[in-house]
């Protein structure tokens, strides 16, 4: 019989089923949130033109993602705050001192081809603002290794060698001339001498309140702490993988970081210079590009510290963390399949 009945009508799935009250939007303006300490930061670091590099990356990262979901007949979702999330941790990991048409351009392309070309979000297998990152420095590297500021603070420091450049660009470099043959007496005294300002306890505190060359928004990692403690109490972030990725640097730095020999490293220095910790707690950690299981995410983390290791200490480039990142985001589903949980009942 025909049921005419004008009741509404209910699709019911097998349970179990979920409830709760996160959403993307929650959890995008909540990462919003939780980055707005260290961009305060990055424009009291390095002055007010910081400021216009946040204003346009994230104007062009929301702009690019209106415009492609539109030319793609797609629901127009720049509300929910991902793109801007993507904007804003693209001109974080930028030297303070570009041009603005870099996160321009930067931003565009990371939520172009990082994210709308695979579907939009959560179908997206690489960190947007790494893939933007990645893109600029294989476009213009002199922009994106040369354009560097003093901090605020940091020409009345006595550890020079932390406020010019970056800090792992000077250990580079004075490594490279300590291994150099060629070397006078005089370059190799001077290099022994700002390798050990770097490796003091002084350094180590510049490094930790942001009084430092780098990256406008890697560089104080007092204020990327404060705003990760927020997201673990929330519960968007896990420990797992920050932990492992950060705990596997630790132990490689350690171990083979250093000039005298085995466990020689200072992996302090390691974990505060560069941009470990804030890949390590806003990159590492996004939920998209990243394994679901619970082994998967340690495994991950340490996959990435490992490349970050192997990069900073062998490679050509000093720093490694968005390299890393990407390359384990790439090796995600693999991880996933070789660490999927044992069906109930089942032997495999």
């Amino acid at each position: 019989m025909e049921n005419t009945s004008s009741e509404p009508k209910f699709t019911v799935s097998a349970p179990p089923h979920i409830r709760a009250d996160t959403s993307v939007t929650r959890v995008m303006y909540s990462v919003l949130a939780a980055l707005v300490p260290a961009a305060a930061g990055a424009v009291y670091f390095f002055g007010p033109r910081v400021l216009w590099i946040i204003v346009v990356a994230l104007v062009s990262a929301v702009g690019t993602e209106a415009v492609v979901q539109r030319l793609f007949g797609r629901p127009v979702t720049v509300t929910d705050g991902s793109a801007a999330v993507t904007g804003l941790l693209l001109a974080f990991v930028l030297p303070p001192g570009v041009p603005l048409w870099m996160p321009a351009i930067g931003s565009a392309v990371a939520v172009f081809v990082g994210k709308q070309v695979f579907g939009g979000l959560g179908q997206n297998p690489l960190n947007p603002a790494l893939v933007g990152r990645a893109f600029l420095m294989a476009s213009w590297p002199v922009h994106m290794t040369t354009d560097w500021l003093v901090p605020r603070g940091g020409t009345k420091s006595v550890i020079d060698a932390v406020t010019s450049a970056t800090p792992l660009s000077v250990l580079q470099d004075n490594h490279r001339i300590l291994a150099d043959p060629t070397s006078t007496s005089a370059q190799l005294a001077q290099a022994k001498q700002v390798l050990m300002q770097l490796h003091s306890a002084s350094a180590h505190w510049h490094l930790f309140w942001g009084k430092c060359g780098g990256c406008l928004g890697e560089t104080s990692v007092v204020l990327l702490l404060a705003g990760a403690c927020f997201l673990l109490y929330k519960g968007y972030i896990g420990w797992r993988i920050p932990s492992s990725f950060v705990g596997t640097v630790f132990v490689l730095s350690w171990a083979l970081g250093g000039r005298e020999g085995l466990f020689s490293g200072d992996p302090l220095f390691n974990i505060l210079a560069g941009g470990l910790v804030l890949g390590a707690l806003f990159m590492a950690t996004d939920m998209v590009t990243t394994p679901v299981t619970q082994r998967g995410k340690l495994i991950f983390g340490a996959g990435c510290g490992v490349v970050t290791a192997v990069i900073r200490f062998w490679g050509g480039y000093p720093e490694g963390v968005c390299y890393s990142i990407l390359l384990m985001n790439a090796v995600t589903p693999l991880i996933d399949r070789w660490t999927r949980p044992r069906k109930f009942g089942t032997r495999r």
